[in-house]
């Protein structure tokens, strides 16, 4: 059993940041989620298309600076005083991938008429791997990159 955590343990050190940086995705992802619903439940209404715009950019907006205070805090454990330039440069990437993943729907959904619902989800999916992997490598190399003396 010793034998088991101490691979387990050995693992987690290797890859911490990348591990950290998919579970602090993940809660983003549920904060978008719970606040999409929970305004389109309690006080919007998902049959008028204005409210699920609203909705959408809120939620968007508050994943977005969860999404922030985590990388900061418990993955890249940024030690910079310069929070409202780290932040900016945090929300123009996500800003950037919002429209690569725009334009990667509209190729291949809109243009190419890959609009069947299994082509959809693929697309979908397609965009989101490398969305994440677009948003990692920003936050790692330009946001919280580390000062080298």
């Amino acid at each position: 059993m010793e034998d088991i955590i101490g691979k387990f343990v050995k693992i987690y050190k290797k890859y911490e940041e990348i591990l950290l940086y998919l579970i602090m995705g993940f809660l983003a992802t549920i904060v978008s989620l719970v606040v999409k619903w929970g305004m389109l439940y309690t006080f919007l209404t998902p049959e008028n298309g204005v409210h699920v715009q609203i909705a959408v950019i809120s939620s968007w907006i508050i994943a977005c600076l969860f999404a922030y205070v985590t990388n900061r805090k418990f993955v890249f454990k940024s030690k910079s005083n310069k929070i409202l330039e780290e932040l900016s440069k945090f929300m123009g990437a996500r800003i950037f991938t919002l429209l690569v993943e725009m334009l990667i729907m509209y190729i291949f959904v809109t243009l190419l008429q890959m609009n069947s619902d299994i082509w959809v989800l693929i697309w979908t999916i397609i965009s989101q791997i490398l969305v994440i992997i677009l948003n990692y490598i920003f936050s790692k190399l330009f946001i919280f990159k580390k000062k080298t003396i």
